[in-house]
């Protein structure tokens, strides 16, 4: 496979003839960055370092720019606000695992677990260390479901707008239209060391001409941190130093 000059040796691409997803006719398809052994990350890997990184361009955005993607040391997040979190390491491997601390509504902070959970195990590894993957294929965020329910019940709480339910019946807590992003409580996601600011972007899904959606769901096993939380965010990845980081950016003009 060829990228620009640079030549990918052993690389397979896959061709599909009838196909059928969620991604609308202007996707090409799909490319794995994940860490198994077909991932075009892991194939790249001796050319990037580990290194890349992607700015995904809000849905909601009027402009007509795709996201940008970048691999070696283009993909380094330098900069005022980079805020990094490291990657833990787990099975399977095609994942990667961050550490959720907790999350704030408004000034209501709720934490992943008590504080009582927090215990050794295995005598050295804390318990709840790598308790989310991190997935730009996933479009929603999948949070554990008491951690779930108690978001969704301090959203409601200090929106206190009228709410209507999701036509397509997949998200549970919907509004008829918001006027502006100030109706919206300030979210922050707090990973172990790295604590992430939300826009109203990545808050709300649009689900039809005048419903907005949380797009959050529970999760029914592994929790997810999915793509439309990470919109307007570079996010960048080094596998070698095993971290990610996050900058607040505007995806559209990168």
């Amino acid at each position: 496979m060829k990228l620009g000059t640079v030549t990918i040796p052993n690389v397979t691409i896959g061709c599909g003839y009838h196909d059928k997803s969620s991604f609308g006719a202007s996707a090409s398809g799909i490319v794995g960055l994940g860490g198994g052994k077909a991932s075009l990350i892991t194939k790249m890997s001796p050319l990037i370092r580990g290194k890349f990184s992607y700015c995904l361009v809000p849905h909601l955005s009027e402009t007509s720019k795709s996201s940008k993607m970048s691999f070696g040391d283009d993909a380094a997040v330098l900069g005022h606000n980079v805020v990094t979190t490291p990657i833990v390491s787990r099975t399977p491997n095609t994942f990667y695992f961050l550490t959720l601390e907790a999350i704030t509504v408004g000034n209501k902070r709720i934490n992943r677990y008590s504080p009582s959970t927090f215990s050794q195990r295995n005598g050295s590894e804390p318990l709840g260390e790598g308790n989310i993957i991190i997935d730009s294929g996933t479009t929603l965020t999948f949070l554990p479901r008491e951690l779930y329910n108690k978001v969704i019940a301090e959203v409601r709480s200090q929106m206190k707008l009228r709410e209507i339910d999701d036509p397509q019946g997949l998200l549970s807590l919907c509004y008829f239209s918001i006027e502006n992003a100030a109706q919206v409580p300030e979210i922050t996601v707090h990973f172990k060391g790295a604590d992430l600011k939300l826009k109203y972007v990545n808050i709300f899904v649009k689900t039809s001409k005048n419903t907005l959606c949380l797009a959050f769901a529970p999760a029914t096993s592994v929790a997810i941190y999915g793509n439309l939380i990470q919109m307007d965010f570079l996010v960048g990845y080094d596998l070698e130093k095993r971290t990610v980081s996050f900058k607040p950016t505007d995806c559209s003009k990168t």
